[in-house]
């Protein structure tokens, strides 16, 4: 057997004898890697694997079985919130998130919540020394004297680790430094670290460890190595936000276990991530008495009602075209709303520039915050407040019409419980609602 040279794409995984500048499987410009593996076109040097004959067992039967994969708490009820209740045995998680954004932080103090609980807990640092992760968990004040500590790369290695010291939670950090001595390729390729990736999860499935890797992220936000990567395991997690805010937001994207809808919000502090209380109040900076040009709106990230505060800056503009910047909301939706504003109102935004902001950071994708917008927007250009603890909840439609979103019984519980007003009640039109909000 033979090592032949093959670029494989970091996208998908499709293997070429030859470098291309365009994946033909998934259409991705200028992901190809050199990689090595071992091939061979002999058929005398391949070989016949036989398997041998399992007895299957019944689901009837299984269910009668006790369920061996109780949850484990972690301890930081946040986390447990968007794993479902709670990480489940033998379970294989990726943690990502782009640099700085706070995974090794949140991942140490993981690792704290469960040592206090007894749990034999080794974390495996291919990055890092163990005086640096040390220094660390000084620094955020962390109690990890009971967290076994391993500087290694080679995932032999590490497994062997683990059933030696009968370890119940394995954290690696990260799988893009690991390799295989099975693959002759350097690590961070697309081989080694799906190679990597598979040898975890047979190592999980089989002793019931579980197991939590940290995966890094390209700069334009997506998971580096290839997308199987994803499949492989049984939850990813991404911690989102930017670094120039406090609010750290834990979303799943995929749970075999449990809902991908649930969020969990946390405040970066200097003593690693905070969860948040009551997250409706972290999002807003102005709750009693709103100024111009801001309006308050509720969206439901899961189960959890989140309030938010929008904001908006109306300019008479200075150049031929007018400006539209977004932050928190997409830019195209922003010019969707400014044109049935001036349709449907019979205003002229055409000489203004505007500029629109979510306080906190926070990026809006539920298209009932259209209303908030629209609120905010009117505010700043007729130079006139909103009424006093008032909420903006609707889609806002092309043709003019403001659609409530389903869960409206529940947004009126909730902003019955902050005392706040919903500007509706029922569908109504665009125009009906500026009548009634701007009766000036």
């Amino acid at each position: 057997m033979k090592t032949k040279v093959v670029y494989t794409c970091r996208n998908c995984a499709f293997d070429s004898s030859k470098w291309l500048g365009k994946c033909p499987q998934c259409e991705q410009w200028n992901t190809f890697d050199q990689d090595g593996t071992l091939l061979s076109n002999n058929p005398s040097q391949q070989r016949t694997i036989k398997g041998h004959a399992r007895e299957p067992a019944r689901f009837n039967a299984l269910l009668l079985m006790r369920d061996e994969n109780e949850r484990q708490k972690t301890g930081i009820e946040e986390i447990d919130r968007v794993f479902g209740g709670g990480i489940v045995d033998g379970s294989l998680t990726l943690i990502t998130g782009e640099p700085g954004i706070g995974k090794s932080t949140l991942i140490l103090q993981i690792a704290e919540k469960l040592s206090i609980q007894g749990k034999n807990v080794l974390y495996i640092s291919g990055e890092e020394s163990d005086r640096q992760v040390a220094l660390r968990g000084k620094r955020l004040g962390l109690k990890l004297q009971e967290v076994s500590f391993l500087g290694e790369t080679l995932i032999e290695t590490i497994i062997a680790s683990a059933q030696e010291s009968k370890s119940e939670f394995l954290i690696v950090d990260s799988i893009q430094v690991m390799y295989s001595d099975a693959i002759p390729s350097s690590p961070g390729t697309v081989t080694q670290v799906r190679t990597c990736t598979e040898k975890l999860m047979h190592f999980a499935k089989s002793s019931g460890v579980t197991v939590l890797i940290i995966g890094h992220v390209t700069k334009d936000g997506t998971l580096a190595g290839p997308r199987v990567l994803e499949h492989l395991v049984d939850t990813v997690m991404y911690v989102e936000g930017s670094r120039t805010y406090e609010a750290r937001l834990v979303r799943c994207v995929k749970n075999r276990f449990g809902s991908v809808s649930e969020v969990g919000v946390f405040e970066m502090t200097g003593e690693g991530l905070k969860p948040v209380e009551h997250p409706s109040e972290f999002f807003v900076e102005h709750l009693e008495e709103l100024p111009v040009g801001a309006a308050l709106t509720m969206n439901f990230e899961g189960t959890r009602p989140l309030l938010f505060e929008v904001q908006a800056l109306t300019n008479k503009t200075v150049f031929g075209y007018p400006q539209r910047t977004s932050r928190g909301i997409d830019s195209k939706r922003l010019q969707l709303l400014i044109a049935t504003l001036e349709k449907h109102l019979n205003v002229s935004l055409g000489q203004y520039d505007i500029y629109v902001n979510v306080v906190g950071g926070y990026n809006i994708q539920d298209p009932s915050a259209d209303l908030a917008v629209c609120s905010a927007i009117l505010s700043s250009l007729r130079q006139s407040a909103l009424p006093h603890k008032s909420i903006s909840v609707g889609e806002v439609g092309l043709i003019g019409s403001i659609r409530m979103p389903k869960n409206l019984p529940q947004i009126k519980k909730e902003c019955a419980r902050m005392q706040l007003k919903t500007a509706l009640s029922a569908n109504t039109t665009l125009s009906e609602w500026a009548k009634n909000t701007f009766k000036k």
